[in-house]
């Protein structure tokens, strides 16, 4: 085998063989493919695409570049769930909670915001104390002792995935497909769970733009995940607009703590209550009701729990940032466009996310939203409020939001995106 060979057969439109995707993904893990090779492969593959064989193959090898975990010693089944990444999608911190209390273990890896998106370790890593970084022994502990676990993939699982995803951060190939497929399935099936639930985002906030770009995504994940044994459906969800109310880490935290208090915004109760059904169906848990275990405090109970056996301290004061500044609507009318790619890169330029994976984060920057797609709003009334340690950050992050923030004459008609699309299963 060789890599020039290997780039030429997908760059004329060819169909990779078993034995040339299991050559490719073992020799760039070990540095034997160049990643100038690996990245003309990975564009080819951008253009030219991938059957569901080679990509159930190119997930196989990439699952078998390192470790499989185990979770069969658990008393009770597994479930997990990712999310394709957005804007205020703090879903995993009460989802996973509320899912364990009602008799499931969650074992949630979760990963680190980069650009607009945000990270859900980062978002926890502003509750001092918290640790993301767990033995497998540690994660097994604690999914035992609390039915949850919420912290960073080790770095045995899926290691060709883990080097294969920087390259393609840096080279213009994040987009593709059957690579956006692979990466996420090979974790999560290396993983272990018995059963995943994709939220697989949509808008202008999403990697996948349209509906019909998000139904692909999802319909070949799944298909990875049936042809490795994991039961596997996704949600389509909007991501036209920001979830929530709060963009940024311990802004997001104290939201979702609300959802968990019974309380929060509607948006978020509602996907977090139909992501907890899904869940909780496909690890075949057919008598609990979710919305009783947020009223009845059970799923807070659990969330105390699991911060606290990642050395977290629950009732910590959560970072609050030094500057505010207040934006206010500039006429009276009807609140029609919320953009969320743009109040995304603004939180991000306030400190909330990072452009490397290096970068620092400020925990308590970000975004509260007085106002949402739908309300009358009166000219001077506050539409959000930015939050960051630097101020010389306004500025920058007001610029984001130009074109973002459209307010329609009063009496216009609007009618809300739904906040599930469709199902794939």
């Amino acid at each position: 085998m060789d890599a020039v060979s290997v780039i030429r057969t997908k760059r004329d439109r060819g169909r990779l063989t078993d034995a040339q995707i299991d050559w490719v993904i073992d020799a760039y893990t070990r540095g034997e493919v160049a990643d100038e090779q690996m990245s003309a492969l990975a564009m080819a593959i951008l253009l030219n695409g991938m059957d569901r064989a080679e990509i159930a193959r190119w997930t196989a090898a990439m699952i078998d570049s390192g470790e499989r975990m185990d979770f069969s010693v658990l008393p009770r089944p597994t479930a997990d769930k990712h999310s394709t990444g957005g804007v205020g999608d703090k879903i995993t911190l009460p989802l996973a909670p509320l899912v364990a209390a009602c008799g499931a273990s969650v074992p949630q890896l979760s990963g680190r915001g980069l650009g607009h998106t945000g990270g859900t370790l980062d978002k926890l890593e502003s509750i001092p104390g918290w640790r993301a970084l767990l033995s497998n022994d540690e994660m097994m502990r604690v999914l035992t002792d609390v039915g949850a676990v919420v912290c960073a993939a080790g770095d045995g699982l899926a290691p060709a995935d883990k080097k294969l995803y920087a390259l393609r951060d840096v080279t213009g190939t994040v987009e593709a497909i059957p690579l956006i497929a692979s990466s996420i399935m090979s974790k999560k099936i290396a993983e272990g769970t018995g059963s995943l639930v994709l939220d697989v985002k949509v808008g202008t906030g999403a990697f996948m733009k349209s509906l019909e770009d998000a139904r692909e995504l999802a319909s070949t994940m799944v298909g990875l995940g049936t042809d490795h044994g994991v039961k596997t459906v996704a949600l389509l969800t909007d991501m036209s607009t920001p979830l929530g109310r709060t963009i940024g880490n311990a802004l997001e935290v104290r939201e979702s703590v609300e959802v968990l208090a019974g309380g929060g915004p509607a948006d978020v109760v509602e996907l977090t209550l139909a992501l907890a059904r899904e869940m909780l169906d496909a690890a075949g848990i057919e008598d609990a009701d979710p919305a009783k275990a947020l009223a009845d405090g059970s799923a807070m109970d659990h969330w105390r729990r699991m911060i606290a056996a990642q050395g977290g301290d629950p009732d910590a004061t959560l970072p609050v940032a030094r500057e505010q500044h207040v934006i206010n609507a500039s006429e009276t009318g009807v609140l029609t466009t919320l953009d969320a790619y743009a109040v995304g890169v603004a939180s991000w330029r306030l400190g909330a996310g990072r452009a490397r994976k290096e970068d620092p984060v400020q925990a308590g920057a970000g975004i509260e939203l007085h106002a949402k797609p739908g309300d009358t709003v009166t000219a001077g009334q506050p539409l959000m409020t930015l939050h960051t340690d630097t101020p010389e950050r306004f500025a920058y992050a007001i610029e984001a939001l130009d074109g973002g923030v459209l307010v329609a004459p009063p009496g216009t008609s609007f009618e809300p995106q739904p906040i599930v699309h469709d199902r794939i299963a």
